[in-house]
């Protein structure tokens, strides 16, 4: 083994690498660059801490590698999900949905719809930042030209758009929490599900609500008309998203059930929108492209597997920070104090002040759940809670709290497609009511 015991000394050089690293994620974001530039001179400084403390470059390495090793199952999740997003696109399956869920919207009931025309798509699609970026976009359109509040209707949106995030069986951060806890996808949504149906029909209340107080007072079916004139949308086109649906059902191993809808799909975009077997390729690799003009030919560009290669990336570098900091020990302190605090106020109040301090140090949702899952993993085991609590607890606070930082792009980057601010957050109901209502139910069931 290769931990050592951190000595109890000055931790001021400790202090001010976790300041540079914080204030380098900052800067990285508001100055729009990647934030893999931050990630990897955080990982030199820690790495050059632990050289200090007398740890040698092959055993960082190898705790690096041992970090990075819980990543690979996720990343293979990562490939698919690239692929299946440009071939959903390219076979006319993303348009389908966005076509006739426009059809679905009701101008008195706007905000409400598009919460709830979010979640359908982010489930489908497994991904925040997809949804937010195909209807999303469209949705956010339909509401600034109906002089609806766009701070409200993103909100809604965003909201809508973690709800797939959190719980599809295609979503990234559900696969890396059932990774790290060593549960299974399945049993942790049901467990999600569980927990979540009081949040969600709150939610449910709040956005008829506000959709009352802001109606759509014009609907612009421009998009519509665009869709219709660019892709066959026949209900052929829907049986990628289908199959999903149906081995989440029956609980087949979604590695086997992506690949299949990624079959469908290319053969649909072939032999239904008159794709070339070589156009798909293509699509699958850099990502779905078009020479058709318009508000929606602008949108539903994307996906691909190089889509995904800063994602997969960011995973990998925030496992290799988890690598480092559970081998060396440098956390030990804040572990000792978290555990401490949760013999008084309890483990679930402490995972939520927890998850809120990794999302907003972290400034990303990856590196937040792997942060927290450190923090708290030992403090489950010592207090008899399995790892499936772990798992939807992770998924009922990091999880929905990373998108509430204002500086963390899970929440940042969503806001920014829908030309939002901060001032979305306190209209996503659903993500502040999912860890309040089961914080308030865990409280019911002690006293």
């Amino acid at each position: 083994m290769w931990i050592k015991p951190l000595e109890t000394g000055d931790m001021l050089d400790t202090v001010f690498v976790f300041i540079l690293f914080f204030i380098a994620l900052l800067f990285s974001i508001y100055s729009k660059i990647s934030i893999l530039y931050p990630l990897l001179l955080g990982l030199i400084c820690f790495t050059l801490l632990s050289l200090l403390r007398g740890y040698s470059l092959p055993a960082l390495g190898r705790m690096m590698l041992a970090g990075a090793g819980k990543s690979f199952i996720v990343l293979k999740i990562f490939i698919l999900i690239g692929a299946i997003t440009a071939v959903w696109r390219a076979c006319g399956t993303v348009s389908f949905i966005v076509y006739y869920g426009m059809m679905f919207l009701n101008a008195h009931y706007f905000i409400l719809s598009a919460f709830l025309l979010s979640c359908i798509v982010s489930f489908l699609l497994g991904t925040s930042f997809g949804t937010v970026g195909t209807i999303g976009v469209v949705l956010i359109i339909l509401a600034k030209s109906g002089n609806v509040a766009v701070n409200a209707a993103a909100g809604a949106i965003i909201a809508g758009a973690y709800f797939g995030d959190r719980c599809s069986p295609m979503s990234s951060s559900a696969n890396l929490v059932a990774s790290l806890t060593n549960t299974m996808l399945y049993s942790n949504i049901k467990n999600m599900v569980k927990t979540s149906t009081i949040p969600f029909i709150l939610s449910v209340i709040g956005y008829l609500l506000l959709s009352y107080w802001n109606p759509l007072q014009f609907h612009d079916s421009q998009i519509a008309g665009e869709i219709a004139s660019s892709f066959d949308i026949s209900r052929i086109t829907l049986l990628p998203a289908v199959i999903i649906l149906l081995a989440a059902v029956f609980k087949l191993d979604v590695k086997h059930s992506m690949g299949i809808s990624i079959l469908a799909g290319i053969f649909i975009g072939i032999f239904v929108q008159h794709q070339t077997w070589g156009e798909m390729l293509r699509y699958i690799l850099t990502g779905y492209t078009t020479n058709r003009t318009g508000p929606f030919a602008e949108i539903i560009q994307g996906g691909g597997l190089s889509s995904m290669f800063n994602v997969a990336l960011i995973v990998l570098l925030s496992s290799a920070y988890s690598g480092i900091f559970a081998a060396t020990g440098l956390l030990r302190n804040i572990e000792c104090f978290i555990e401490k605090l949760s013999q008084k106020a309890g483990v679930y109040p402490v995972t939520i002040l927890t998850s809120i301090a990794t999302a907003a140090f972290s400034c990303n949702q990856t590196l937040a759940v792997m942060l927290s899952h450190q923090f708290e993993n030992t403090i489950y085991e010592k207090h008899g809670l399995s790892n499936y609590q772990l798992a939807v607890d992770l998924e009922n606070t990091v999880i929905v709290i990373s998108a509430l930082i204002p500086w963390n792009i899970a929440g940042a980057v969503p806001a920014s497609a829908l030309s939002a601010d901060a001032g979305f957050i306190p209209y996503a109901f659903y993500l502040f009511l999912i860890p309040l209502v089961n914080l308030f139910i865990k409280n019911i069931k002690i006293s």
